[in-house]
């Protein structure tokens, strides 16, 4: 058995985790850009749909403020990876809405995540804000499912995408090679402009435009650092 899906295991790893994210996030020094007509739309209020890619997840609490933005909660995968992300962001504040997993059957999938869908879209009429990874869980990096343009259309909420970066960073042995902060270095958060669409959209080019456009504010927020 993997060590990450034993339960005591689990919480004693995202307890550790939450604990290095919240002093990494909090002592990097981070420079924003754009983030004016972000700053609209919480003031605005209702409900919000950020977007970031997988390997930016423990970066991503550092972009959404918890006293001035609308409540998030982040759609994360049923798995017992994702059982340990879902506890360390809860222990950041943001809650969980667990989504299908990719080791589970076709019809598990099909069931779990109708019901997350269910329930971010629920959460955004309650005027809270839905963090996707739309890449993820198992990727390929960088490419984006269709479930945040599906999640925006059905909901009619505005669509943040968010490229993240920090130096330095330790770079995991994971299929995204995702990012670990460390302490004291620095940071980028490149919002783009808030997104608005109609419900009769063409789903998968409109998918294909916004993984274009993510992994250019991506790419952005690295070349900052």
């Amino acid at each position: 058995m993997r060590p990450l899906r034993i339960p005591a295991v689990q919480a004693s790893l995202s307890w550790l985790f939450s604990g290095w994210l919240r002093l990494a996030l909090s002592t990097i020094h981070w420079r924003r850009e754009n983030q004016d007509p972000v700053e609209a739309i919480w003031a605005e209020g209702g409900g919000v749909i950020i977007c970031f890619w997988h390997s930016r997840i423990s970066l991503s609490p550092a972009c959404w403020p918890l006293d001035r933005a609308q409540s998030p909660r982040a759609m994360v995968s049923l798995s017992p990876d994702g059982e340990f992300i879902a506890r360390a962001v809860q222990r950041l504040g943001i809650p969980a809405i667990r989504g299908s997993s990719s080791k589970k059957s076709a019809r598990d999938k099909a069931k779990g995540g109708a019901e997350a869908f269910r329930d971010g879209l629920r959460w955004l009429r309650q005027d809270g804000a839905v963090a996707l990874t739309p890449d993820g869980p198992r990727g390929p990096v960088e490419t984006m499912a269709e479930g945040a343009v599906m999640l925006a259309r059905m909901s009619g909420a505005p669509v943040l995408l968010v490229g993240l970066a920090c130096s330095p960073a330790l770079a995991l042995n994971t299929w995204d090679r995702g990012q670990l902060p460390i302490p004291f270095g620095r940071g980028a958060i490149v919002w783009g402009d808030p997104i608005r669409i109609e419900r009769e959209v063409d789903v998968p080019s409109l998918a294909a435009d916004w993984a274009t456009r993510l992994s250019a504010l991506t790419r952005q927020a690295e070349a900052l650092l």
